[in-house]
């Protein structure tokens, strides 16, 4: 995965607290999409008790700093230092990412509401509550952003096999900001309480995702109007990868209880694979249709 060198890089989409400490935080249902910290939860409250607090309210106030900070990625501004710096490259992509949503959405007649995303180590503070990076990357609906420890895609290849590359970890960011797109449409309130189970709301939530990343893959691959210079066959064999590396039976055969689909809240390996590749293969959001019919 290659971007244009000359392609220029927009940081307000993407918040730095990389070293800043955490903490506090208000209440809220965060929608992962990592699932490798907590294992078999992959919707999770968030609290205070998350971030050694004691789960007490703060009295409706979230406490987080949705002001905008560059930070550290003051020298991301070309495609070619994307292609460089692995922080500039997540910029690059939720730029991609943001850019195709606008794009969907203007063509049905609506508007796209951007999210940031926030980098962070350990722990941060979100409108959902104070989290830590064993979390994995999560969406948070109240404040409407994605937060994301880039020391993930660490674990996604050396505990959780994953191949890694570039592509893998533009999955990723492309599913969490599927959910952003699920919570603007609200889709997210469909899961109610069935938040487990092999053919749970949940799951079904997590593999539309899936299929909207492989719906930005798609147009990321058209070169003449994404801002890569190139998509392989390759980065989307690594991006299958990661996906089955954090499927639910994955992760699950690692633990000492085994496979049990009853808890599921992703949905296999196959099964995000195969609604990745319905995306990438169809360009058709109505194809992510995953909340009618088997899935």
């Amino acid at each position: 995965m290659d971007f244009d060198d000359r392609a220029r890089l927009d940081t307000s989409q993407v918040r730095d607290r990389r070293g800043m400490r955490g903490g506090g935080g208000g209440r809220g249902i965060a929608v992962g999409g990592g699932g490798l910290g907590i294992v078999g939860l992959v919707i999770v409250v968030l609290i205070n008790v998350l971030g050694g607090g004691d789960g007490s309210s703060s009295g409706g106030q979230s406490g987080f700093d949705s002001g905008a900070d560059s930070g550290g990625l003051e020298d991301c501004e070309t495609g070619a230092d994307a292609d460089a710096q692995q922080d500039c490259q997540i910029v690059a992509v939720v730029n991609s990412v943001q850019d195709f949503w606008t794009q969907t959405f203007a063509d049905s007649g609506s508007t796209y509401r951007e999210a940031q995303t926030t980098l962070f180590t350990d722990q941060v503070n979100t409108g959902c509550g104070a989290a830590s990076s064993a979390v994995g990357p999560f969406y948070c609906p109240p404040d409407e952003m994605i937060y994301l420890d880039l020391g993930f895609f660490d674990e996604l290849r050396d505990r959780f096999g994953a191949s890694g590359g570039p592509f893998a970890q533009a999955y990723v960011v492309g599913h969490e900001y599927g959910h952003h797109v699920q919570n603007l449409l609200g889709t997210t309130d469909d899961v109610g309480g069935d938040r487990q189970g092999e053919d749970s709301a949940a799951v079904r939530l997590e593999l539309q995702a899936d299929c909207y990343a492989g719906l930005w893959a798609a147009y990321a691959a058209d070169t003449d109007q994404s801002i890569l210079s190139e998509l392989t066959e390759a980065d989307i064999a690594d991006g299958l990868d990661a996906a089955a590396a954090i499927g639910d039976d994955r992760i699950q055969e690692q633990s000492p209880g085994g496979v049990n689909p009853d808890t599921w809240t992703h949905g296999s390996s196959e099964q995000r694979q195969r609604w990745f590749l319905t995306g990438y293969q169809s360009g058709d959001p109505a194809s992510c249709d995953t909340f009618s019919g088997d899935i």
